[in-house]
């Protein structure tokens, strides 16, 4: 089985311009940007990209826009999961027309599922969509998480291909890549676990960090996947402090800020997702002048 990508795919935010509205032109450049910068992947409409305060024909558009700058360059993640598997459905194959080469698809939340209801979900769906599936296991945001048991009977469906894993358990990773033997590729959702995650197998990361530091998240990733553990740690730990205060708020309110403090003005979130407080901005500014060569030298390429 060839893995969707290897490496470092962001979780891309979506940009507004000052009335809410998304901005195209910067959301085009800003995949340009990742993809000049050694980005492995590109992830539209997740959790950073605001999708569940979208329209779905925003969404639509978003992958459309997407698809025509992308080229091929690299694959097009779309975000097209949802807590209704008739509207998960409904999404995922207009975003195939779109040109979507895999689906990053949520757990259901709100109405949560029995992990047997969560394989008939995602067996549903594999069954009737062509791109490949990612599994997006994000406990803390849904109020449910996937058993390694649970990945064990997903693996076995020739369409879904991997996962994004959001739980912070280690030993549960572990078990889980143990019991899917290979049959499931698994990326850590977390920007911290960057090292732990890459010396244990898994193939990469779907990163908040990427979308300031594009070739930075790249080059730690692939050294850890290449064996190269001593750097790999090493790069993460230089970052630590960075990445602590892209979460310092509720996500994507800081890396919107991050952006903009970049001098990048991808405006703010919708609500229910409001501004960076003064303070935790006065902090996410320090950070971000700890590793200003890092940013700076990244964002001249826009």
């Amino acid at each position: 089985m060839t893995p969707i990508f290897i490496g470092s795919g962001v979780a891309l935010v979506t940009p507004f311009d000052k009335d809410g509205k998304i901005n195209f032109e910067l959301f085009k450049e800003l995949i340009e940007f990742q993809i000049k910068n050694k980005t492995d992947a590109v992830v539209v409409c997740g959790t950073t990209g605001e999708g569940s305060t979208l329209t779905v024909e925003e969404r639509l558009k978003l992958f459309s826009v997407a698809d025509g700058v992308i080229n091929k360059r690299v694959p097009l993640i779309c975000g097209t999961g949802s807590n209704s598997t008739s509207f998960s459905l409904e999404l995922a194959s207009e975003a195939e027309k779109c040109g979507a080469d895999a689906h990053l698809m949520v757990t259901p939340y709100y109405n949560k599922a029995s992990q047997s209801g969560l394989v008939e979900h995602y067996f549903l769906l594999a069954d009737k969509l062509s791109k490949p599936i990612i599994v997006y296991n994000v406990p803390s945001r849904t109020g449910m998480n996937i058993l390694p048991e649970t990945y064990k009977k997903l693996s076995f469906h020739e369409n879904i291909v991997a996962v994004k894993e959001a739980d912070t358990n280690i030993s549960k990773l572990i078990k889980s890549l143990v019991l899917c033997e290979n049959r499931l590729d698994f990326y850590v959702g977390n920007d911290d676990l960057i090292s732990v995650a890459s010396s244990l197998g898994c193939k990469g990361v779907i990163s908040v960090l990427a979308n300031i530091m594009p070739e930075y998240t790249h080059e730690m990733t692939m050294a850890g996947i290449n064996n190269d553990c001593g750097k790999c740690a090493q790069m993460q730990k230089e970052v630590m402090d960075l990445i602590e205060n892209l979460f310092i708020d509720v996500n994507p309110i800081p890396i919107k800020a991050a952006l903009k403090i970049a001098g990048i003005d991808a405006g703010g979130c919708r609500l229910p997702l409001t501004v960076l407080s003064d303070s935790n901005c006065k902090l996410l500014e320090a950070s971000m002048k700890e590793h200003i060569g890092k940013i700076s030298s990244a964002m001249k390429t826009t």
